[in-house]
């Protein structure tokens, strides 16, 4: 195997197709954006982030992009589909672009070539879905052509855990689809690949990795509430209950959950539990409690001001922070994208920044952002605020209110200097 195509060139995909070019595979990416062909054919990364940044431009040459299928699918041995699978305004699966990537393989679809379908989808996509629409071709699952699934387990901005050392898990149609799929990723990353004895295993593991995680942190916000009130300091009782050598892993409350993962993936498996007559009331109660701290965080914002003796409407403020994690400019399911209308809806005047995410921004810059605020609210904690939001600049700048969704500043550091600091649960 050692011509490979990769599906979609985003977050998922283009890494994937960067390292196997470093690899020695002959990678084309097939995408529907014009823009980003042109981008990673001249070696410029469309996403931003330094690491990858390096790698489109090392692997220039190497992996060529292309709206053409055909031309992209040609002589490929291995196929992976890394396309978006969001939820819809339901709340239910949209696997779209999942079935347009199926029936451009099917069209192109040739004996002995491995699909592997990297996309997040619920148990049974893979079988139920993805399989008859390739088998379209003629060709048959298994025996013509083999299909697994291999979750995608990608960290934007995670500078420790690259695709290289981050363990895999895969599953196939059969014995032979998954052993295949194992040689495959046993070429390309230095990290154990687990095989497993069913496709739906492999969906399953995907979404339980990000299911427990929106759980916890639900878990974790509905303390910070619970805590405001009884007055104690929620990531004080964590850094504290974290010191227990085994049986606790901390979990910290925010705005809510962004990403592609962890605030989509819950509505999979509880859309396709549903149709089998199971009704997930946990994983829908942690949904509930995550998303509506983008509420909680106006509360917040209405006592902070009140107690100033100013009102939301009609404030000044510096909303600092687009990206859904620190550092990149991803702004998938953001908790600010939701924060933003209903601070506005309530009459607020923003002044939005975020150095990663120019276009959403109405500033630009901090300073500008920072000029004449009633209140800070910052929704990320990127690297550029951390630094410059100091108690004496913010005191200088004679802001009253400052509220950290990310309890990522000194909140002790900030009232020692006179200004009225609120924390998520601290």
């Amino acid at each position: 195997m050692k011509k490979a195509c990769v599906i979609g060139l985003g977050y998922v995909g283009l890494p994937l197709a960067c390292l196997l070019a470093r690899k020695g595979f002959e990678v084309s990416g097939l995408e529907v954006s014009d823009e980003i062909v042109e981008k990673t054919n001249s070696g410029i990364s469309h996403i931003e982030d330094e690491f990858l940044a390096k790698e489109v431009r090392e692997v220039k040459g190497k992996l060529k992009a292309t709206t053409n299928a055909a031309e992209a699918l040609k002589n490929a041995d291995v196929v992976a589909v890394c396309v978006p699978t969001p939820v819809d305004k339901q709340f239910l699966p949209d696997l779209e672009a999942l079935k347009s990537a199926c029936v451009s393989i099917a069209e192109n679809l040739r004996k002995g070539m491995l699909v592997i379908i990297e996309s997040t989808i619920y148990p049974g996509t893979t079988e139920e879905i993805a399989q008859p629409i390739l088998e379209k071709s003629g060709l048959k699952a298994g025996v013509d052509f083999f299909l697994a699934h291999c979750p995608e387990r990608i960290d934007p901005g995670n500078r420790k855990w690259r695709l290289p050392q981050i363990p895999r898990v895969v599953g196939g149609v059969n014995k032979e689809s998954v052993r295949l799929a194992g040689i495959f990723y046993g070429q390309i990353i230095d990290a154990p690949v687990k095989e497993l004895r069913s496709v739906r295993s492999a969906e399953a593991a995907k979404i339980v990795e990000n299911t427990f995680r929106d759980i916890n942190i639900a878990f974790v916000n509905e303390l910070a509430k619970s805590f405001d009130v009884l007055n104690i300091d929620v990531k004080e009782v964590i850094e504290a209950a974290s010191t227990k050598p085994f049986g606790f892993m901390p979990f910290y409350p925010g705005p809510g959950v962004g990403g592609h993962c962890i605030a989509v993936d819950p509505y999979y498996l509880i859309a396709k539990a549903k149709q089998s007559g199971f009704d997930h009331k946990f994983l829908r109660l942690a949904r509930e409690i995550n998303d509506s701290m983008r509420e909680y965080v106006v509360e917040l914002a209405v006592e902070g001001l009140n107690a100033l003796g100013k009102s939301l409407k009609d404030a000044k403020i510096a909303f600092l922070g687009i990206a859904y994690k620190p550092d990149v400019d991803d702004t998938r399911e953001s908790p600010a994208l939701y924060i933003i209308p209903l601070l506005r809806k309530k009459g607020a005047v923003l002044r939005i920044f975020d150095p990663h995410i120019e276009a959403l921004s109405n500033v630009e810059s901090l300073e500008a952002a920072l000029e004449g605020a009633d209140a800070i609210i910052v929704a990320t904690s990127h690297k550029e605020f951390l630094q410059a939001l100091t108690p004496k600049f913010v005191r200088k700048k004679k802001i009253g209110f400052f509220l950290d969704c990310r309890n990522a500043f000194d909140k002790v550091a900030f009232k020692k200097a006179g200004i009225a600091f609120k924390g998520i649960g601290c």
